[in-house]
C-alpha cells in the first residue's frame, strides 16, 4: 500500500492509496497516470488550540467522486500538480477511517433489526 497526498489541478487535496498507470516496456516505460484507490478529499476545518496552547488543525475526509461504484479511479498524470507523503496523523486517520473501516465490525443483518423499525 502506497498512501500519498496529492494536489490536483482543481486545487483539491486528495489522500489515497496510489499506484502508477504505465505504458511501454523497459526503457520505453513511462507513467501516464495514476490509479487512486479509495480516494478522499482532505478538507481543513479550522485551527485549534490544545490545553498547552499548541496549534493544531482539524481535518475531515470526504469521498472523492462519491457517486461512483468503482473503488479504483484513474487520473491522467497531467492533472497532478504534486504528490507527497502525508503527515503521520493524517495517514493514520485515513487508514483507520477509510481503509480499515468496517473490517472489525460485524455486519448488521435484517434479522437483527428491532421491532420498532418495522411498521404494522
Amino acid at each position: 500500500m502506497t498512501i500519498k497526498l496529492a494536489l490536483l489541478k482543481s486545487g483539491e487535496d486528495i489522500i489515497s492509496d496510489v499506484s502508477e498507470m504505465a505504458v511501454g516496456e523497459g526503457e520505453d516505460l513511462r507513467v501516464v497516470g495514476y490509479y487512486l484507490t479509495k480516494p478522499c478529499v482532505v478538507k481543513l476545518i479550522k485551527p485549534t488550540m490544545d490545553a498547552d496552547d499548541n496549534l493544531g488543525i482539524d481535518v475531515s475526509l470526504y469521498p472523492w467522486m462519491p457517486l461512483t461504484a468503482e473503488e479504483k479511479i484513474p487520473i491522467p498524470s497531467d492533472w497532478l500538480v504534486t504528490m507527497v507523503e502525508p503527515n503521520a496523523n493524517l495517514k493514520e486517520m485515513y487508514i483507520k477511517d477509510v481503509i480499515d473501516y468496517g473490517k472489525d465490525n460485524q455486519s448488521f443483518s435484517v434479522d437483527e433489526q428491532s421491532d420498532s423499525d418495522q411498521s404494522d
